[in-house]
């Protein structure tokens, strides 16, 4: 069988997502495909699995562009651009801060004039430290002198129980809590989007309100270093047929998501010119050493 690692939790947007694409592919590939939960260190931890992987095309790891981020402020035993060959592009997560329907913060200035008058009392919950919400939300401390306190979590199912337990206060992070939304559970303060999107038209952005953050956060699917031309364009076209599936299309709607369609050069493409550009970034909010 292919085995694809998940870098998050179960039950979240991103393996109900990897476990759609696994059943249609199957089908496509005539071999079954098993998505296998290696959750934890920000996401990091599936891609890490292949560096004791055979290049066969028989393991496959979601990475996330946390994993390109991490080894510039922790040391980790692999190297994004050298260490694993790139197949395809999946999607994109859409991020935003959202708080439970009953909270006092009607808006984001009400957020921030709260983490500005009781420092670190509100607590966050992320996919993990370095990840797009963390960023964005030491963005919004740098500008503004508020503070929060981050907890990090294995992924969107485990951050969004928190929310509803009442164990965090707000969740920055992707749109695993859209569900909540339309139910009247959350409700949303800002997105970290360029522009309003369509399905909540009436939430402003943060660069609306003043933070010049856009968080866009693709993931793929990678394999290990010297994996066979191929077995990857195999692997790449099987993924890229599925992904104009309309049951998949139902499915990332249900997180704000869409496909992100790259091929195998483009999506190296991509992650070298990020992995190569975000340092000051992370060294602006305090993670990496210049």
């Amino acid at each position: 069988p292919i085995t694809i690692y998940n870098p998050f939790a179960a039950g979240g947007a991103t393996d109900l997502h990897l476990r759609f694409l696994a059943e249609k592919v199957s089908k496509i590939l005539g071999q079954q495909v098993l998505v296998e939960i290696k959750a934890g260190a920000a996401g990091t931890l599936a891609p890490a699995q292949l560096m004791s992987a055979r290049p066969d095309g028989h393991a496959l790891a979601c990475m996330s562009i946390n994993s390109l981020r991490y080894p510039h402020y922790q040391q980790v035993p692999w190297h994004p651009l050298r260490d694993f060959t790139y197949v395809t592009g999946l999607s994109a997560y859409t991020m935003g801060i959202v708080v439970r329907a009953d909270s006092p913060w009607k808006t984001l200035e009400d957020l921030i004039a709260a983490g500005k008058k009781e420092p670190e009392k509100i607590s966050y919950g992320t996919s993990g430290i370095g990840g797009s919400g963390n960023l964005f939300m030491i963005e919004i401390e740098q500008a503004t002198g508020a503070k929060f306190t981050h907890v990090p979590y294995k992924g969107g199912a485990e951050w969004t129980q928190a929310l509803l337990a009442g164990h965090i206060n707000i969740i920055a992070d992707a749109a695993q809590w859209a569900p909540q939304v339309d139910a009247g559970q959350f409700r949303i303060l800002a997105m970290a989007t360029e522009q309003r999107i369509p399905r909540y038209s009436n939430i402003p952005t943060l660069i609306e309100r003043g933070f010049n953050v856009i968080a866009h956060s693709p993931y793929g699917l990678v394999a290990p270093k010297d994996t066979p031309a191929a077995a990857v364009q195999a692997i790449h076209e099987a993924f890229s047929e599925v992904l104009n599936d309309q049951g998949l299309m139902a499915l990332l709607d249900r997180y704000v998501q869409v496909p992100w369609k790259r091929d195998p050069a483009q999506y190296r493409a991509y992650s070298e010119q990020y992995f190569n550009s975000v340092k000051p970034l992370l060294i602006k909010a305090g993670l990496a050493k210049a």
